[in-house]
């Protein structure tokens, strides 16, 4: 599992998309996981998965040929509570990488994304399992954590995936 940490408008989403193409075109299968702030909706007005779930289904799986998708309706008691890693990896499939954006409190070994030019402090430090830091040109470094070029992963996925054992 590798994580990847930074403030918005950091370029984590672009860093995850590089890496995920290069993992798959290693062969490996892939997995994603995305912390999502408060409400969000994968589904359509209109369609009639939407309607199940506004009909109060509790679980709605939708499956064709190509593609299962699973919505489960599970608020948690504290609006503003965040779940746990631990609780949300079951229920993904087997995968050879599971590649983690935001989630950065989480006990994950992670890649701090950070561009120095956004004016936000550093995690690194303060966010636990931070073990290399991706900026561009790979300018930002720290004592005992790789420094990485964010916009060249293809040169460093290896060291990295070592560093993950």
């Amino acid at each position: 599992m590798l994580g990847l940490a930074g403030w918005s408008g950091s370029g984590k989403t672009t860093l995850l998309l590089a890496l995920v193409a290069l993992l798959k075109r290693r062969g490996l299968r892939v997995a994603t996981l995305k912390h999502a702030h408060h409400g969000f909706d994968v589904d359509q007005p209109g369609k009639d998965s939407f309607a199940h779930r506004e009909a109060g289904a509790d679980q709605v799986l939708v499956a064709s040929s190509r593609r299962i998708a699973l919505m489960v309706e599970a608020p948690l008691p504290d609006p503003d509570a965040r779940r746990a890693l631990d609780d949300l990896l079951p229920m993904l499939g087997p995968a050879d990488v599971v590649l983690v954006e935001g989630f950065k409190t989480g006990p994950q070994p992670k890649i701090e994304v950070c561009r120095p030019g956004l004016g936000h402090p550093r995690l690194a430090g303060d966010v636990p399992g931070v073990f290399a830091v991706a900026s561009p040109g790979g300018e930002v470094g720290d004592e005992g954590r790789l420094a990485l070029d964010l916009d060249r992963p293809e040169d460093w996925i290896d060291a990295v995936l070592a560093e993950l054992g």
